[in-house]
């Protein structure tokens, strides 16, 4: 893997795609800098080397047109503030302003390019746009995990301007490392948890990490769908109908991987999808009709504890209930608790996709795991076997 750490950046201007796509408030500031945060290792590392660093994002979907409230403008300052210097900016990302402000950067310096959406060849992943951003800097560097997987411009088509000068970011390199990690070098046991509601949009994520895994925990909506399938009454409990061939298709493949699969054995009901209802806890197998399962049960709980506690590397993607609500999040936590503990003794544990980092990050788990993904979509194409274009364009 050919990252910065393999290049001396001494009065050279990198060209950094990163992925600044924060979320924002009414006044535009910044609620989560998280991302900012990710990138900080790679700036200062170039800049360490004596070299300057020209950033390009996007922010938002402005579809290719110039719309004030998604402007870089307003993160300035939060950049600025995380980066530990002023960070200077300048309003175009391509052409003579873009192209002078790059020219006049010292050693040292940061600059911040505008929007590169506000541009629609970007998207397009257009080549003589890539050639107009690629003439601001000496070489390219990709620490956009979270748009990885989009050959877009900015993050693929321009590494073919910087043939022997093109490198991975530190925090790319390390999302790299921690899914490889999972799928290839990991210590085993290895188990996965996946959640979340539908089988549908996990499937070849099963697939692929099959020959990877010793254990597979189903849980969330999803587990209603194999629970279903292998003849249990789920009453009103989202289901997949026509996906119940496709559960039993899944369970006999995991068999012959020799994977053991756990499914809740009970869960938390209600009779309505609303925090505040009558809440029981039942076998899995046995809910009533008019009642759904929002949250797996105490047994349920104490088997995954018990497997996570003797597992040495951990994927987890998907919360096992609804924790968005108060009285079902009980099952989350529980998971969350023992994936900490597991950590805590040894274990590699890595979460992502957008609702189990969006859980992580809400009950104070994110620093108690062994490494958060910065990108749901790019993190899941890459659990499913997909090469993704950002990481291509520097690899070839």
């Amino acid at each position: 893997m050919k990252t910065i750490n393999d290049f001396n950046f001494k009065d050279k201007k990198a060209l950094v795609r990163v992925d600044f796509n924060v979320p924002q408030d009414d006044q535009l500031k910044v609620t989560d800098n998280t991302r900012i945060v990710a990138v900080k290792p790679t700036v200062e590392k170039i800049l360490k080397d004596g070299g300057s660093v020209i950033l390009m994002t996007h922010l938002g979907r402005p579809k290719g047109e110039v719309k004030d409230e998604f402007s870089l403008k307003h993160i300035i300052g939060e950049v600025s503030n995380v980066l530990g210097q002023e960070v200077k900016f300048v309003d175009e990302c391509i052409g003579e302003k873009a192209e002078q402000a790059a020219a006049d950067l010292k050693p040292g310096e940061i600059l911040l390019l505008e929007n590169v959406r506000f541009h629609n060849e970007e998207e397009k992943g257009d080549e003589s746009f890539a050639e107009q951003l690629s003439k601001l800097g000496d070489a390219y560097v990709n620490d956009a995990f979270g748009t990885a997987h989009r050959a877009h411009a900015s993050t693929a088509v321009i590494a073919k301007f910087f043939p022997s000068t093109k490198f991975f970011g530190l925090l790319m390199a390390k999302e790299l490392q921690a899914i490889d990690k999972v799928l290839k070098s990991g210590e085993k046991p290895v188990t996965a948890i996946l959640g979340g509601s539908k089988v549908s949009t996990k499937i070849t994520i099963i697939e692929n990490i099959l020959p990877a895994v010793d254990n597979l925990i189903i849980g969330g909506g999803m587990a209603f769908t194999f629970i279903k399938a292998l003849g249990g009454k789920i009453g009103n409990s989202l289901v997949e109908d026509d996906k119940l061939p496709l559960a039993l298709e899944i369970l006999a493949k995991a068999k012959e991987h020799k994977v053991k699969v756990y499914l809740p054995s009970d869960a938390i009901i209600a009779e309505s999808f609303s925090n505040d209802v009558e809440r029981k806890e039942v076998d899995i197998y046995a809910i009533p009709e008019g009642w759904m399962g929002l949250d797996a049960g105490n047994k349920s709980r104490d088997q995954f504890n018990d497997v996570l506690l003797n597992s040495r590397t951990i994927l987890w993607n998907g919360p096992i209930g609804v924790f968005e609500m108060s009285n079902f999040a009980g099952g989350t936590i529980a998971l969350g608790d023992s994936i900490a503990e597991a950590t805590r003794l040894g274990a590699f544990s890595l979460v992502g996709g957008g609702d189990s980092v969006a859980f992580v990050k809400q009950f104070g788990y994110a620093d108690k795991v062994s490494y958060v993904s910065t990108g749901g979509g790019a993190m899941l194409e890459s659990l499913e076997g997909l090469e993704l274009p950002g990481v291509a364009a520097i690899n070839n």
